[in-house]
């Protein structure tokens, strides 16, 4: 039974950025919304899809693919809305290049162990953002909850499997789609008072 959760998490995975593309499309509201956690969503994702397959995990092809494809999307419509962060720039092109080098020179457990802490690099933007915008308007609380769907799967397979690359990303995921979604939440509040 256990061996199906990565299939559960490809049914919230596979989806899971719509939500935020949606609204992004029907409002413009980039409120709250980090450039910089799309950007690094569908790097670490496309890192994690290398992870996967190396790893036999075949299921989990499908999410990492359609996340990486689907953050990928919001990061572009971010940029089109003027919400580019020129200062993260720098700091993602060398995230990027040292998942490369980990993979390259670490192979499976390079890569994985990098990306162990990548769940965290990839969440920070968002939380920062989020909670340093007055009204953040542009929050997809559906985004936010698949994350926690998908996530709360690869924390219980990780656990199962002992993995500890997939229960940190699973417990780092989980925390930071509560925090998201509360945020969210409040601003949904604060908005009905105005």
């Amino acid at each position: 039974m256990l061996d199906l959760l990565p299939v559960a998490a490809a049914c919230f995975g596979i989806p899971q950025y719509l939500p935020q593309i949606l609204k992004l499309r029907r409002t413009g509201d980039t409120a709250g919304v980090s450039w910089a956690w799309a950007t690094l969503t569908s790097i670490n994702n496309a890192a994690w899809f290398c992870y996967f397959m190396a790893s036999g995990y075949w299921t989990a092809s499908l999410p990492s693919t359609a996340a990486s494809t689907l953050a990928g999307t919001v990061s572009v419509m971010l940029v089109r809305r003027g919400a580019l962060n020129r200062e993260a720039i720098r700091w993602i092109c060398a995230w990027a290049g040292l998942l490369a080098l980990a993979a390259a020179l670490g192979g499976r457990v390079g890569l994985g162990t990098l990306l162990a802490a990548a769940s965290i690099v990839q969440v920070a933007p968002s939380l920062w953002t989020a909670y340093r915008t007055a009204h953040p308007t542009g929050i997809s609380k559906g985004t936010w909850a698949l994350v926690c769907g998908e996530l709360s799967c690869w924390l219980a397979f990780g656990l199962w499997k002992t993995d500890p690359r997939l229960i940190t990303l699973g417990a780092t995921g989980v925390l930071a789609g509560i925090l998201m979604l509360a945020r969210a939440q409040q601003a949904g509040v604060l908005s009905k008072q105005r």
